[in-house]
């Protein structure tokens, strides 16, 4: 997710939220991406019936999967390929089990004839770089794998200028560009460092075949396992989503190969009961009676889940929008101010995600006042307060202070929203006429849920704009634990005897 994208005083601009890589510190600008040809990313797969029994004996060859009695089955489906049950589960069964040997990681890259080359790169980058050189060798083991791959999905990634367009204003579209420039700067220095120099052991790569095996790898590839930070996993990888599901847990672990075999397996169990010939799903489209669904990611926004998978949800709670904050350096109290927030597990710039439908985020008023503290108030950044400005911070500190972070707020909110070419009602009516696009549903569903978080944010402060004559300020909270004000909120004199 990016962020509230509005200069001021303390409002930064966006960082992209790349989950599998290290993103750029600041918002980089529209990248010129440069033109390419598609010798493997574009090069067509056999057919989807040839190439799962082609898979399906790879995988039986490899010891995967009991050709006479399996537990569950590739198939063609909506999203084109999913794991059809052969059986019933009951709710946690697990589903299939992979062991490592077949798996794809920075141990199988560092193993192979590459991987002396790859020693300096990003993990990522290293199964990228060979995931498309075992896509353009005929003699490659895991080609029956590879071919399981799609050329592409709806992800924004591969979205066209024209169908980038319709994100105007978004920031889905600064996390796309973004992304896009940072994978393109990864691969002019590949290509520099190690494509060109080693000719004869790689096929002719481009960017397009780079972005390919990067999307491949946002889609596909298991992280945060125990101890594999990155891992694609065939047959496991070809479970699909559901939005019917929305169980938290996860619905896959590592484990060991038991008593006599200390090789690792992936176990994926299915997160509730499935009949035989359903598909297995995690959290996709659901589809009545054929596959196995799981949950991709509760916690994701609909931008994430388009920039990753290409689709989003039409749960309210998947919108999200990404305030930034940020302490300036050329603020006279700029140390002292760091200081604190670094106590206070905050840093110079901080991201806090607003979910429609949801309370502001806990810590946001805190740092918005501690940023615009100043003037007569600045006196709370000495270091007589230091244990306890954060608890004073956490409510009103003065009405010029609230005034000023409501003000701020809202004219970011108001400016991000002119951004936009369409308004939420039209956005809404073009959803209920539906027949849409997929793209264009994915641009649509995004910009709209932004521009409600934007007009909830909006709400918010305005309503507290309108308290802030009833509102109890420092002082006042002050005065009270000192017994100087009344009942009636009158402050008590007291003369000498």
């Amino acid at each position: 997710m990016a962020s509230l994208f509005i200069h001021s005083s303390f409002l930064s601009s966006p960082k992209p939220s790349i989950p599998i890589i290290s993103s750029p510190t600041k918002k980089p600008p529209p990248p010129q991406i440069l033109p390419t040809t598609v010798p493997l990313a574009g090069k067509t797969n056999p057919p989807l019936s040839t190439t799962l029994e082609t898979f399906w004996d790879w995988l039986s060859n490899k010891g995967v999967v009991s050709p006479k009695s399996p537990s569950v089955k590739p198939g063609i489906v909506p999203e084109g390929l999913g794991l059809i049950s052969q059986k019933n589960f009951s709710r946690n069964e697990v589903v299939v089990e992979v062991p490592s040997k077949v798996w794809i990681n920075s141990d199988t890259v560092a193993a192979s004839e590459i991987g002396g080359l790859c020693g300096g790169l990003k993990p990522w980058a290293s199964i990228a770089l060979f995931l498309l050189r075992e896509k353009g060798r005929e003699d490659s083991p895991w080609r029956s794998y590879i071919e399981t791959m799609p050329n592409g999905n709806d992800s924004t990634i591969f979205w066209s200028e024209e169908e980038l367009s319709e994100l105007q204003g978004t920031q889905l579209l600064d996390t796309t560009l973004g992304v896009k420039e940072y994978v393109q700067s990864e691969f002019l220095k590949i290509e520099e460092e190690i494509i060109l120099p080693n000719k004869h052991m790689f096929p002719t790569i481009t960017l397009d075949d780079f972005l390919w095996a990067f999307a491949m790898l946002r889609s596909r590839a298991f992280s945060n396992l125990r101890g594999q930070n990155l891992v694609l996993i065939p047959l496991a990888d070809l479970i699909n989503h559901s939005p019917g599901i929305t169980i938290e847990d996860p619905s896959w672990e590592i484990k060991g190969g038991g008593l006599f075999s200390r090789e690792l397996k992936f176990s994926l169990r299915t997160p509730i009961p499935v009949k035989a010939g359903d598909q297995v799903k995690l959290l996709y489209s659901l589809w009545i009676s054929l596959q196995v669904l799981i949950q991709y990611d509760i916690e994701k926004s609909n931008a994430g889940l388009a920039l990753d998978y290409g689709f989003i949800e039409s749960r309210s709670d998947r919108n999200v929008y990404t305030l930034t904050l940020e302490i300036p350096e050329s603020n006279p109290f700029f140390g002292d101010k760091l200081d604190i927030a670094e106590a206070n597990g905050f840093q110079e710039t901080a991201y806090f995600d607003i979910i429609l439908g949801r309370p502001l985020p806990q810590g946001l008023l805190p740092y918005l006042r501690l940023v615009a503290l100043e003037g007569p108030d600045a006196f709370l950044l000495e270091s007589i307060f230091r244990n306890s400005v954060w608890g004073h911070l956490e409510l009103p500190i003065s009405r010029t202070n609230e005034e000023l972070i409501c003000q701020v707020v809202r004219d970011a909110c108001k400016t991000a929203l002119s951004n936009y070419h369409t308004t939420i009602e039209e956005d809404e009516k073009l959803m209920q006429q539906g027949n849409l696009d997929p793209k264009i549903e994915i641009a649509v569903g995004v910009r709209a849920g932004e521009k409600k978080v934007l007009e909830q944010i909006d709400g918010i402060f305005k309503e507290r704009e309108l308290e802030l004559e009833v509102l109890e300020y420092y002082q006042e909270r002050r005065l009270k634990d000192l017994g100087l004000v009344g009942e009636q909120g009158e402050i008590i004199f007291w003369e000498p005897k």
